[in-house]
């Protein structure tokens, strides 16, 4: 990636709001106009005003602070599934993809079962075994999380594997590391780093979504998705409660799906999801 591109992309408009948004989380200690906990039931559900500017809940909390106390623990929940998603499914894909034979096809048939399922029937499965809590939430999405990184990896290593420059590499007695460092590696990270900007997204709206069923994060702790619940039944008097973390989810989500087809553009000049399509079929 040159220097000018990296500067266009630097200068995206998604990237600006993404980063004005994490800024906000990341100060919300110190910029958040009231504590996110403290409870004043004579301004409950109350509209936004100066004093509040988005409002308050059903028990007189700032909405605006627990926005961005709670844009803390989703971004961050999200964040963390998503690279042990991305490691998961780069090892493993690179596995199948180099050693072949039967393990390739177990992979494959391991793979496809768990793409058929939909994530959060099985992160609710999961959930409903060991309990609701921070780590089991992590663990049940990022057991699912990993295959279509894993799919894409595999699909784009054996397409890679197949070259011209890759089979003399192999005349000459290159190594396997050799092999991966310069000649799987960059053809591969383009569309893993793409994909990974969307499959941001997507858990951060899964995520959100186990937190609003009440099997996500637990009380005290909150994130957007359990704001969601609580202002749910106070909808028609005091919907600012709905629709300040609601757009945060949404803002987020859209802002990084609009990244990763820029990181697509830059690096590749392709979209991910029609070069995965493309690998699959050179299988």
């Amino acid at each position: 990636m040159t220097k000018k591109s990296l500067r266009g992309l630097l200068l995206n408009p998604p990237v600006i709001v993404l980063l004005i948004v994490l800024f906000a989380t990341i100060s919300a200690p110190w910029i958040s106009p009231f504590d996110p906990d403290a409870q004043s039931l004579s301004e409950r559900l109350e509209s936004p005003s100066w004093a509040h500017l988005l409002g308050t809940d059903a028990l007189g909390r700032d909405t605006l602070s627990r926005v961005l106390h709670g844009g803390r623990f989703s971004l961050a929940v999200a964040l963390i599934t998503t690279l042990f998603s991305l490691l998961v499914g780069t090892c493993l894909g690179l596995l199948s993809a180099l050693r072949g034979g039967w393990l390739d096809e177990i992979f494959l048939r391991v793979n496809d079962l768990l793409l058929a399922l939909p994530e959060i029937v099985i992160a609710l499965l999961i959930i409903a075994v060991m309990g609701p809590g921070f780590t089991t939430m992590v663990l049940s999405v990022g057991v699912v999380a990993w295959t279509p990184t894993a799919r894409l990896v595999r699909s784009l290593a054996v397409q890679s594997l197949s070259t011209h420059h890759v089979e003399a590499s192999k005349h000459v007695g290159a190594s396997r590391w050799f092999i991966l460092r310069h000649h799987v590696f960059p053809f591969v990270v383009g569309p893993v780093l793409a994909q990974a900007a969307l499959r941001f997204g997507l858990l951060l709206v899964l995520l959100g979504s186990l937190s609003y069923l009440g099997i996500g994060v637990q009380p005290p702790q909150s994130d957007w998705g359990s704001m969601l619940a609580d202002a749910q039944p106070h909808a028609t008097r005091s919907p600012w409660g709905l629709i300040a973390p609601g757009a945060a989810i949404f803002l987020v989500s859209f802002c990084v799906t609009l990244l990763g087809n820029r990181i697509t553009q830059t690096l590749n000049g392709q979209d991910v999801l029609a070069a995965g399509a493309k690998a699959d079929l050179n299988d």
